[in-house]
């Protein structure tokens, strides 16, 4: 199944942090984690619409790993692989 945002929206892959700490315990799947705030773009909308009608080209592009707000996006299942839906103002920069 291909999935293709609409309008100003990314489908992102979250990259999941590391599941060790600092002083090299590694924590189970149980343990309660914060949600990753970085992933790769997967696919984009054509962008934004004026209220005159125009498109505005969205700045980020498939491939590029991001950083976003923690609670912006909208955690979606498929295939049973998890993805985030976000609009392109959650995503606040691009890692280089």
């Amino acid at each position: 199944m291909n999935i293709k945002p609409l309008g100003d929206h990314i489908l992102i892959e979250p990259i999941k942090e590391e599941e060790k700490t600092k002083a090299g315990i590694f924590l189970p799947e149980t343990a309660n984690k914060e949600k990753s705030e970085e992933g790769k773009v997967i696919a984009i909308g054509q962008g934004r619409t004026t209220p005159e009608g125009k498109i505005i080209p969205m700045q980020i592009k498939p491939g590029d790993k991001v950083l976003f707000t923690k609670y912006g996006p909208s955690e979606v299942k498929v295939n049973g692989k998890e993805y985030l839906i976000a609009s392109e103002s959650d995503i606040l920069a691009v890692i280089e």
